[in-house]
């Protein structure tokens, strides 16, 4: 074969190969999927890749449905203002009607950055319009939940976002997260792509319908679940600060030399419990970590750990659970659950709560068993210990006064950087054992 023929023959090969690995880069949004705008988007496509995986970047877990909303948010405009932990090329969002008693429509969807810290105006040259399966509109049917196609958004890690969503008609109750810690919020009719935010005029405390926000990221190598109750929630830190301890774990896995580059998702709700779901009386506790299990953490995307808080209130709420073995079996069947996807749990001790309103020396006791068996290695991959990060060293049944939020259980902000802190980042990138 003449040599110029030959080369010219390789170079058409080798065309012919990127060409078609472009079209399924581009077509295919898998977990490994490389992020492209739907046909029709008024965006460009990202472009293909041959590296690079979708990581949570942010998520709220959906606790209940939000009082007082039997039509929903109608011929609203929801923006709910979020915080990314990891940083990427593209987004895709994840929308819960968990809670809902009718289907839920929205006609319309957008994702930008915020032009500063809580605030609803989007950040020049960022609103980018969301579809479904290729479409502006979705309906998620009842008890369900949806992903968006992805976008191509430089987003930066440690900055907000704003998710903004648009019902035309009533749809139920709206399922919510009632303790974010954060400003949201809403306008009346179709603002959803209106960057300036001036149509936001009224506040809220709440994440409605939004459940989890993913990055496309070369960078980033997967993502840990925080999964837990109030402590975990965050719920006496700094409103609009961000100073939950699963931030200041985000922050360390950011910029601490030779940390796991993972995406760190708060899956926490206050008042939760191991083993008994929120009754009608405490809807709001939601669901119990072991039924939410599956939805909250394992399948997250790129999840790689589960750092999991969590027992307090069963020993706290009605019926309570007294029997230190039946808290550590329920632990235990969680763990075999997550060691079946691939997935290393760490668990925390039970934390001080000493001269709490609900204290007495019997729960404390219950608490100081637990705390003993999970010690003993025997219940979660590897511990980290919570209480020992926040006990006062004089009165170990107690907080320590500069860890303690004021009410005795919670802790400040400077408690929840000591939270973050105790965490073994090495312990995150360690494969999970087979059986313990």
């Amino acid at each position: 074969m003449n040599r110029r023929v030959g080369y010219t023959l390789l170079a058409g090969m080798a065309a012919a190969v990127v060409l078609i690995s472009a079209a399924i880069f581009a077509g295919f949004d898998g977990e490994r999927g490389t992020p492209g705008s739907a046909p029709h988007s008024p965006h460009p496509p990202a472009n293909p890749a041959a590296s690079g995986r979708w990581v949570g970047t942010w998520s709220a877990a959906a606790a209940s449905a939000e009082p007082g909303t039997q039509d929903g948010y109608a011929q609203m405009s929801i923006r709910n203002v979020v915080h990314t932990s990891v940083g990427g090329t593209g987004a895709r969002i994840q929308l819960s009607n968990l809670f809902g008693t009718r289907p839920l429509t929205f006609s319309h969807a957008s994702l930008a950055l915020a032009a500063g810290t809580g605030d609803p105006t989007a950040a020049a040259g960022t609103m980018r319009r969301l579809s479904f399966d290729g479409k502006p509109s979705v309906t998620i049917p009842i008890g369900g939940q949806i992903t968006s196609d992805p976008v191509r958004l430089a987003v930066p890690g440690d900055a907000d976002l704003l998710v903004t969503t648009y019902s035309p008609a009533p749809s139920g109750p709206a399922t919510y997260h009632p303790y974010a810690r954060q400003t949201s919020y809403l306008a009346r009719g179709d603002r959803t792509e209106d960057a300036t935010g001036t149509a936001y005029t009224e506040q809220s405390p709440y994440w409605r319908y939004l459940t989890g926000v993913d990055v496309w990221s070369a960078r980033a190598d997967g993502t840990v679940v925080a999964l837990g109750d109030s402590i975990t929630d965050g719920i006496t830190s700094t409103p609009g600060a961000n100073h939950r301890w699963t931030d200041f774990l985000a922050a360390r896995l950011r910029d601490e030399p030779g940390a796991p580059r993972y995406g760190v998702l708060n899956e926490g709700i206050s008042g939760n419990r191991l083993l008994i779901n929120g009754s009608r009386y405490s809807p709001t506790n939601g669901p119990s970590v072991l039924a939410r299990l599956d939805r909250d953490a394992l399948s997250r995307a790129s999840v790689k750990a589960v750092i999991v808080e969590i027992g307090l209130n069963d020993l706290f709420k009605s019926p309570r659970q007294l029997d230190p073995d039946k808290v550590v079996a329920g632990i235990r069947r969680l763990v075999r659950e997550a060691h079946a996807r691939g997935v290393r749990v760490i668990g925390s001790t039970l934390t001080p709560f000493g001269e709490h309103r609900g204290y007495t020396d019997r729960l404390n006791a219950v608490r100081e068993r637990v705390n003993r068996l999970i010690r003993s290695g025997t219940v979660y991959d590897d511990v980290v210990d919570f209480d020992a990060a926040l006990r006062d060293p004089d009165e170990p049944e107690q907080l320590r006064p500069s860890y303690d939020s004021g009410d005795h259980l919670h802790p400040s902000d400077r408690g929840y950087r000591a939270l973050a802190d105790a965490v073994d980042l090495d312990s995150l990138r360690q494969r999970a054992p087979e059986a313990l």
